[in-house]
């Protein structure tokens, strides 16, 4: 009877226990839920992403507390894309603004002058008529260029890839612009293979990438007086195209910016040629979407090289076809 009493006694004791020490559990829990409650609705409430303080002490709250801290790291990083995506919109919306108000103004100018002035000859009103032409198909080419890029970007674009002569592509697309090349007084060099050179890629945009990367260096790098272009075709690497020239270049702290939407040099709104600022922005997505990738290097005064790569057709066996 005494040791039923005993154990009895024992039992309720360690019942109790554990009753005080499951009530402190949840009491302690208690105190990190309301923790976490009101920290997450401080974070809704400032807008901040302050990260939440992650307790040892309990395995399941610390594993929620982890994950709570990556959703809110991610949300921070979509803010910020969102942020930045947005001040680079407004810029671009400014640059067009400004790329086509000038073509547009000068075409009120002269428009406004041909309906308004009877003493004109007919040579004024023709060279007149000329830069209206002119400045229509500048404004034209702008608008092409940006709904080019918001198909590119929205993906509603499809390239179809295939076997593509980037050889020959490269010889072609530079004697088309032989008569360019020569008004400027550029020395040509050509470093392609004898042996042609196929790549994975869709030919009318890969004959789109060149134009804009040759265009490119003519319009920045024609104090260079030097042009070239290069094909690397090292076995087992993708193809490698440079596009290069020795003009003024481009600073190194502002590489990483060329492919931005709308970016120009502070001076190439000046220049003999003005670029709308989206040629390498399009060049770069149209790259991308042929599997490639592009880059630029560039020691002013001394070599400027754009440079994208593409996957070498092979055949079934692995042989360059």
């Amino acid at each position: 009877m005494m040791m039923m009493l005993w154990l009895l006694a024992v039992s309720t004791i360690l019942l109790a226990c554990a009753v005080i020490v499951l009530g402190l559990r949840l009491h302690k829990r208690s105190k990190h839920l309301t923790y976490i409650h009101n920290k997450v609705s401080g974070i809704l409430e400032q807008g901040t992403f302050e990260r939440l303080l992650v307790f040892d002490s309990d395995a399941q709250v610390s594993r929620l507390l982890n994950d709570m801290n990556r959703l809110l790291e991610h949300a921070h990083l979509a803010k910020a894309d969102y942020a930045n995506q947005e001040k680079e919109m407004r810029h671009m919306l400014s640059n067009i603004s400004h790329d086509l108000k000038t073509p547009l103004t000068v075409v009120l100018g002269y428009s406004e002058t041909l309906l308004h002035s009877s003493s004109l000859t007919d040579t004024e009103r023709r060279v007149m008529t000329e830069k209206i032409q002119d400045k229509a198909q500048e404004v034209l080419r702008l608008m092409h260029s940006f709904f080019d890029l918001a198909k590119l970007e929205s993906g509603d674009r499809q390239l179809e890839l295939s076997r593509v002569n980037i050889s020959e592509l490269c010889r072609v697309k530079m004697l088309s612009f032989y008569e360019l090349l020569a008004k400027l007084g550029l020395q040509v060099e050509l470093s392609i293979p004898e042996q042609d050179v196929f790549v994975r890629a869709n030919e009318e945009a890969l004959d789109r990438v060149l134009d804009n990367l040759i265009t490119n260096a003519m319009k920045y790098g024609a104090d260079g007086k030097e042009l070239g272009i290069s094909i690397l075709n090292r076995e087992g690497e993708p193809v490698t195209v440079q596009v290069w020239d020795r003009g003024k270049g481009i600073p190194e702290q502002e590489h990483s910016r060329v492919f931005e939407r709308m970016y120009t040099l502070e001076d190439s709104r000046n220049r003999m040629y003005q670029g709308s600022g989206l040629g390498l922005t399009i060049t770069k997505r149209l790259v991308e979407r042929m599997g490639g990738r592009i880059d630029v290097h560039s020691v002013p005064h001394q070599r400027t090289v754009f440079s994208f790569t593409l996957e070498e057709m092979q055949d079934v066996n692995g042989r360059t076809i």
